[in-house]
C-alpha cells in the first residue's frame, strides 16, 4: 500500500545532510587522518561484503553455506547497513525473483527508476511473506537477528564505528564518515541493483526480464552488477562467469539466453 514512511525519510534525510554536507566541512576545517579513511573504508568493506555475499548469497539463494562465526559477523555488519533484518530482506529479495517486473515485485523497475531506487522504501509499505523463508527461520541465529534487528543495527551500525573512532581520537570524524557517509555509500551502492542494473546493460544471458548485466553497478557491488547473469542463474555462486575467466558470453542470436551452462 502507499504510504509516506516518515520514520525512514526523516533518517535518510539527516544521513544524507550530515554525510555530505558534513564530510567535506570536516575536511575542510579538521583534515582527516589515516586513520579516520581507514575506518570509513574498512566499514564500507564489512557492511558491504555482508549484504552482498550474506543477506543475498548466502541467505536469500542459499548459494552456499557457512559456519556459525561467519554468519554471525554477517548478520552483525549486515544490520549495521540499517537494511532490515536478514530474514526479511532476503524474504524482499525471493519475491523480487519470483516475480520480477510485476505489480507483485517489491521494487520492480516496471514501477520507474527512482521507485526501484529507493521510492518502495520511503512511500510503499509491503506486506512481507515470510512463508517464503521458513528454512530461514529454522537458524535460531537468522531468527534472533530478526526479532532484534534494530539492537543488532545500532551495535554494529553506531555503536562499534564510534568505539573505534573514539579510541583513535576522532569520535567526530568517525560519526560523519564511519557511521552517516559510509551508510549512505553502502545503501545506494546496494540500490543501484534494483535501479541501474535493471535499465542499463547488456541481456547476454536472458533477455526476458529487465536485468543486465552493468560493470558500473558491478564496481559498486563486489560483482553484483553482473545482474542478467544472476538472474538467469540466481542460486549459482558466481557473480558472472567473467568474472574469473572460467566462460564466455555467448548468447543466441535473437533469444538473448546464454549457450554456456555455469560451471559447478
Amino acid at each position: 500500500t502507499r504510504q509516506v514512511r516518515w520514520a525512514g525519510l526523516i533518517f535518510f534525510i539527516v544521513l544524507h545532510v550530515v554525510a555530505l554536507i558534513g564530510t567535506p566541512l570536516y575536511i575542510y576545517y579538521r583534515g582527516v587522518t589515516a586513520g579516520e579513511v581507514a575506518l570509513f573504508l574498512g566499514m564500507c568493506a564489512a557492511t558491504g561484503l555482508s549484504i552482498t555475499i550474506g543477506y543475498h548469497r548466502l541467505y536469500a539463494h542459499t548459494a552456499f553455506k557457512a559456519s556459525p562465526v561467519v554468519q554471525f559477523f554477517v548478520l552483525l555488519f549486515g544490520a549495521a547497513t540499517f537494511e532490515e533484518s536478514a530474514l526479511k530482506w532476503a524474504s524482499q529479495h525471493r519475491q523480487h525473483h519470483r516475480f520480477t517486473d510485476t505489480l507483485h515485485d517489491p521494487y520492480g523497475v516496471n514501477q520507474g527508476f527512482w521507485h526501484a531506487h529507493i521510492g518502495w522504501i520511503m512511500f510503499w509499505r509491503h506486506r512481507t511473506n515470510y512463508n517464503n523463508v521458513k528454512d530461514l527461520r529454522r537458524s535460531r541465529l537468522v531468527a534472533w537477528q530478526h526479532d532484534h534487528h534494530a539492537w543488532w543495527s545500532v551495535g554494529g551500525g553506531v555503536v562499534l564505528p564510534m568505539a573505534i573512532a573514539w579510541w583513535v581520537g576522532h569520535p567526530v570524524g568517525g560519526f560523519i564518515m564511519a557511521v552517516c557517509l559510509r551508510i549512505i555509500v553502502v545503501l545506494h551502492s546496494s540500490f543501484f541493483i534494483n535501479s541501474w542494473a535493471h535499465t542499463f546493460g547488456t541481456r547476454p544471458y536472458d533477455g526476458g526480464n529487465s536485468a543486465r548485466d552493468n560493470w558500473i553497478a558491478a564496481l559498486l557491488t563486489n560483482g553484483e552488477g553482473f545482474h542478467n547473469f544472476h538472474h538467469r542463474f540466481p542460486n549459482h555462486y558466481l557473480e558472472a562467469l567473467r568474472v574469473l575467466r572460467l566462460g564466455q558470453d555467448r548468447a543466441v542470436p535473437g533469444k538473448g539466453a546464454a549457450t554456456v551452462a555455469p560451471p559447478r
